[in-house]
């Protein structure tokens, strides 16, 4: 363990990693970062599977296998390979921690992000695809998307809640929880393994502050920057 991973676990912060391929699984190298990095869960979303999928080598295999299949159906089963294969690693920790670490999440396609019922389908397909329950399944906080999460946890799916940018959606967010959870159990699931992950974009935010401060072109701006 690095001692700076080590101080920040000891502090409670979980460390997440916002990357996953199936170069660093084979490789060894996400068990590493486990071992000695203290990573405890991975997130992914399609922009960091299309740079993996262009790498050469490790999914020529699979994709011989999936032969003359579309595009879309090919992605979908080289992602969510790499997903359940990566919470089979975190396995373990996931047991440990009664769930609440050793989760790995995948996203719903984007392009349905302003679309209720297509996200919520998606969703579920996802999460049967994978069929691991440290799984999460990534749904944008859009107002659309608000009711899919109510739904989707209402189905005993865990669910990362993505893209929010303030904090009254992340109020709407919480809202949304608080009724899927309470679904979930009117539906007779076991609440245990429902996890839920509210990712608020605070890099996305620092960058717009950045560009007001640098406009600003104070000295006192300027000392905020970065």
């Amino acid at each position: 363990m690095t001692e700076a991973t080590q101080r920040t676990s000891d502090s409670g912060v979980s460390i997440w990693l916002d990357d996953l391929s199936r170069s660093r699984i084979e490789s060894g190298s996400l068990q590493d970062l486990i071992a000695n990095k203290n990573v405890v869960g991975v997130t992914t979303n399609p922009s960091i599977f299309q740079k993996a999928l262009h790498e050469v080598g490790p999914y020529d295999p699979q994709l011989k296998e999936l032969g003359k299949v579309d595009v879309e159906t090919a992605v979908r089963e080289l992602t969510t390979t790499d997903v359940r294969n990566a919470t089979d690693i975190f396995r373990e920790i996931a047991e440990k921690t009664d769930f609440v670490d050793g989760r790995v999440s995948i996203e719903v396609d984007p392009r349905l992000a302003h679309e209720t019922e297509a996200t919520e389908k998606q969703a579920e397909e996802l999460w049967a695809k994978v069929n691991r329950p440290n799984a999460m399944i990534k749904i944008p906080a859009t107002l659309e998307g608000l009711p899919a999460i109510t739904a989707t946890l209402a189905k005993g799916i865990s669910v990362n809640v993505t893209l929010i940018f303030s904090i009254e959606r992340y109020e709407q967010v919480i809202d949304a929880y608080i009724e899927g959870i309470a679904q979930a159990a009117a539906n007779g699931h076991d609440l245990k393994h429902i996890g839920s992950v509210a990712s608020f974009f605070v890099s996305r935010v620092d960058t717009a502050v950045d560009k007001l401060l640098e406009a600003n072109g104070s000295e006192e701006a300027k000392a905020l920057e970065g």
